[in-house]
């Protein structure tokens, strides 16, 4: 007997197809997500997922980690999004003896980055808290260009060549983006290296639209060094009773050739005014900078 895991592509998107539609039409009888981890992509954020995931307390969606409602699927609707989630009834039995109010969550590394995501995150979810993954933006920016390269949605091998082009690959992509609200720009998505490190102005959006109490932002270098007291941490912001994993693991590191001195040095001098901007919304000063 063929098992789930091992069947053909195909036979995993139709079956997934029809669960889907399954979904909508018993979107009543599903839960909403409680919690939202919004960013950063190549942050950690699969490590954090599958470590909260692990939680009784906590579910997940059924197939994906993200959904990616909010950025890129969001004129599909409510509908389609909620189908997505398990029923409550399933929720409260793996919760059994845990807590009675299981919370529901994804994340979406991009939802934090988006020009509308935080806007609809806020009118649709009323009340949602949302988990923030910090990296070093320089590291962050190289490992999002082997990413993107390894997945085929970059064109230039050289890292020092993507980082030229940006500028001109993202011009009016915004502008796009806000006037046409089913236009997917692919460069704001996969080529935006820099601009997804400047996290002062997407965090300061962030606690204007939800307030500081509902948003909590932790450093991956923070997390990796220390898992525990900061899933900890996590645990007590969603107000859930403590438990932690066996073990904690790391997961889609990338292994490849290191950058090159200059280009650190250069990236690490252009996102200092935007860390120093950081560490004063934060309180504190981000892992990468002490």
């Amino acid at each position: 007997m063929i098992s789930r895991r091992d069947a053909p592509q195909w036979v995993k998107e139709s079956g997934r197809t029809a669960v889907r539609a399954v979904g909508r039409l018993t979107t009543e009888l599903r839960v909403r997500p409680d919690f939202l981890m919004v960013g950063t992509q190549r942050g950690g954020t699969t490590s954090l997922f599958r470590s909260l995931a692990e939680h009784p307390g906590i579910v997940q969606p059924n197939f994906h980690k993200g959904v990616h409602y909010f950025d890129v699927n969001y004129h599909r609707g409510p509908r389609w999004y909620q189908g997505h989630f398990p029923t409550r009834a399933a929720a409260r039995r793996r919760a059994a003896g845990t807590t009675d109010r299981p919370l529901a969550f994804e994340s979406a590394g991009y939802y934090m980055h988006h020009p509308l995501a935080p806007e609809r995150i806020a009118r649709d979810l009323p009340g949602v808290k949302l988990l923030v993954l910090l990296r070093d933006p320089v590291e962050r920016a190289f490992s999002a260009h082997k990413h993107e390269l390894a997945r085929g949605f970059e064109t230039e091998s050289s890292f020092e060549r993507a980082l030229e082009l940006e500028e001109s690959r993202l011009a009016g992509e915004v502008e796009r983006i806000r006037a046409d609200h089913r236009y997917l720009s692919h460069s704001h998505r996969h080529h935006s290296y820099v601009d997804r490190g400047r996290y002062a102005d997407q965090i300061e959006r962030l606690f204007a639209l939800f307030g500081r109490e509902r948003v909590l932002v932790l450093f991956a270098e923070d997390f990796f060094a220390e898992p525990e007291p900061h899933y900890d941490r996590i645990i007590d912001f969603l107000g859930l009773p403590h438990w932690r994993p066996a073990r904690f693991e790391r997961h889609n590191a990338r292994p490849g050739s290191p950058m090159p001195e200059a280009v650190r040095t250069r990236l690490t001098e252009h996102f200092e005014p935007y860390d120093t901007r950081l560490a004063e919304l934060l309180g504190e000063v981000p892992a990468w900078r002490r």
